[in-house]
């Protein structure tokens, strides 16, 4: 498929404005009733990149020492800020401070992703944009190790999407692994992306 026509399904497929009621999140992979809890607002970018042999999509491995999700990988964003008129301002400005990803090389919104709730607390708006290339990254040293690219064809094949589990608070939890390379995504990461991949797909979202 060429870049053009991916590009329209995938704006097809996703949610056309923040307003979104469809949630789902780290208790509905893992099987488990929701927290009933207040919720910090927060939002993601998740950076589609055009390159020759296909989109990639650009991820991040935070630093060790941080508070919440520390050496996770994860998408460029943070919690909103009073400032920010909308998710899509603060996944702009969480890429620009995290990872130094001018906000003028994401020629597009293509649209969101569900919404999801994390156990930590936050409910994202996670939102994908198409980033063209060439662009250079500055990266927040205190809170990103490293800044690299995944093949979105790896991530859509439904064969990298593993489901392991852990115990939690006494009872066991599922959740997605996505083994690329050296790397596991895992986690509101990579569930997010599962969450993508079905859509993509025309398969229902997993429900919190």
């Amino acid at each position: 498929m060429n870049h053009s026509a991916l590009r329209d399904r995938i704006r097809r497929c996703l949610h056309p404005t923040h307003q979104i009621e469809t949630v789902t999140g780290d208790y509905a992979v893992a099987g488990i009733a929701a927290e009933q809890r207040t919720l910090t607002p927060a939002a993601v970018l998740a950076p589609l990149i055009e390159r020759p042999d296909g989109y990639t999509v650009l991820l991040t491995q935070r630093t060790a020492h941080l508070e919440h999700h520390p050496g996770q990988i994860s998408f460029p964003g943070g919690r909103a800020e009073a400032e920010d008129a909308s998710p899509v301002e603060t996944a702009l400005r969480e890429a620009e401070e995290e990872i130094g990803l001018d906000r003028r090389h994401v020629v597009e919104i293509a649209g969101f992703l569900d919404l999801y709730q994390t156990v930590t607390g936050f409910l994202i708006t996670p939102v994908v944009g198409f980033v063209t290339p060439p662009f250079e990254l500055k990266l927040d040293a205190f809170e990103v190790a490293e800044a690299f690219e995944v093949p979105l064809d790896f991530i859509l094949d439904p064969r990298h999407h593993e489901q392991h589990s852990m115990d939690y608070q006494g009872q066991p939890r599922r959740y997605y692994v996505i083994p690329y390379e050296n790397r596991f995504i895992w986690g509101a990461t990579a569930a997010m992306l599962v969450g993508f991949a079905r859509r993509l797909a025309g398969n229902p979202p997993l429900l919190a």
